[in-house]
């Protein structure tokens, strides 16, 4: 099997950042993945005692289909993260000072509009993610399942949909499903697999058009039974991953 693309997506919700290598460690997830997050004003989110929340608590694509259309890049060396607005309208501040966080958190609340509830402001915590699940994961998806799911509905179902840090190819599509326990080396690092994914609302949103064009969960339940697709992975050795490394099960 082969590592086909690497992401992070350092603010949740939003824009995907491709990556050429990761250098993960044990119990951690990517490097400033979902390292940022603008939580709604109701939400009781500490960040002096930060604790994993549902993801209603925060902008994400499940309720917020317009984030789909902003574009952002963040520099871990500088700490700048910029987001732009169709239209022109743009933002760029450094997101690792608290100054900088408030100018991002009411820039994405005036965006959000309506949407925005009470007074949201823009987080980070380090060592904190604001990933789905509680656990520090990586995100798995075979190629070759999402391929089946397009020939299946008789639509492209773009990969950006589903949000996943590591995207291989080389297995049969689903058997992905079983390999639940199993340990697998990609590239330098030592996977354990978790769980599958479940998938929700949010991948209803077009990526590109930020249009909810279909739906997923409703289309995996159809034709297979289940609304998974994908598989979340610890990291129980830590190493570097990079495009075009194996990924290779492990003697039990």
């Amino acid at each position: 099997m082969r590592i086909e693309h690497l992401y992070r997506y350092p603010v949740k919700g939003l824009t995907a950042e491709a990556l050429d290598s990761i250098a993960v460690e044990a119990g951690s997830t990517v490097p400033w993945d979902r390292a940022f997050a603008l939580a709604q004003g109701d939400a009781p989110f500490d960040p002096a005692h930060p604790k994993w929340m549902q993801k209603t608590h925060f902008l994400c694509l499940m309720a917020n289909a317009r984030a789909a259309l902003l574009r952002s890049s963040f520099d871990p060396a500088t700490g700048r993260l910029t987001i732009l607005a169709p239209g022109g309208d743009s933002i760029a501040e450094n997101a690792l000072t608290e100054a900088g966080r408030d100018r991002i958190g009411g820039w994405l609340a005036a965006f959000m509009g309506p949407e925005a509830r009470g007074v949201p402001k823009f987080h980070h915590v380090p060592g904190h993610s604001f990933s789905d699940v509680s656990a520090k994961v990586l995100s798995l998806i075979n190629i070759a399942s999402l391929d089946d799911l397009s020939r299946r509905v008789g639509a492209l179902r773009h990969k950006r949909r589903f949000r996943a840090n590591v995207y291989f190819t080389g297995a049969p599509a689903w058997s992905e499903l079983d390999w639940i326990g199993q340990e697998y080396m990609a590239g330098g690092a030592r996977l354990r697999i978790k769980k599958r994914i479940p998938r929700c609302p949010a991948t209803q949103v077009n990526p590109e058009t930020a249009e909810r064009d279909a739906d997923p969960v409703r289309e995996l339940r159809a034709a297979f039974g289940h609304p998974d697709l994908g598989i979340y992975a610890e990291v129980i050795e830590g190493g570097e991953i990079a495009v075009g490394d194996a990924l290779e099960l492990l003697p039990a």
